[in-house]
């Protein structure tokens, strides 16, 4: 027999049928696999309770707390930046970072417009209030 596309079939016992019970007259068995009477037989009982995985449940720790999809931005003032970065020049999260204003250089940052803005600076990679943009953009600078 040649091996082709119509000729392929799964080798002998390899797909076994599903046992279906409870299924009314031609099911195995009158109990279906939860034996004779007590809480397992009844309807409504937690599968935990008939497997006997409640107690390993139970007995796992679980990580508690609530982590956000959406994190929080880390946020700045103006009057920060200028404080800080005193001949302007560009600003990015990782020169914040180092300088200790924000505690992850990866997570978001967004800069609000409390503060005057006396030097000429960039920023890049963080968000920016209107009100901040404008003011960066009065005195020179830009936000990429």
């Amino acid at each position: 027999m040649s091996l082709s596309l119509h000729t392929l079939q799964p080798s002998k016992h390899s797909k076994k049928d599903r046992k279906y019970i409870g299924r009314g007259l031609g099911s195995k068995g009158t109990y279906s696999g939860r034996g004779v009477k007590g809480q397992g037989a009844r309807s409504g009982v937690s599968g935990l309770k008939l497997k006997g995985m409640r107690k390993i449940i139970l007995s796992t720790p679980k990580l508690r707390g609530f982590k956000a999809k959406n994190p929080k931005a880390q946020v700045l003032n103006l009057g920060d930046l200028t404080k800080l970065f005193v001949g302007g020049g560009r600003i990015t999260p990782k020169q914040l970072f180092a300088k200790k204003l924000i505690t992850d250089p990866t997570a978001v940052v967004k800069v609000l417009g409390k503060g005057t803005v006396t030097e000429k600076f960039t920023i890049q990679g963080c968000l920016v209030s209107a009100s901040a943009k404008e003011k960066i953009e009065k005195a020179g600078g830009s936000v990429v």
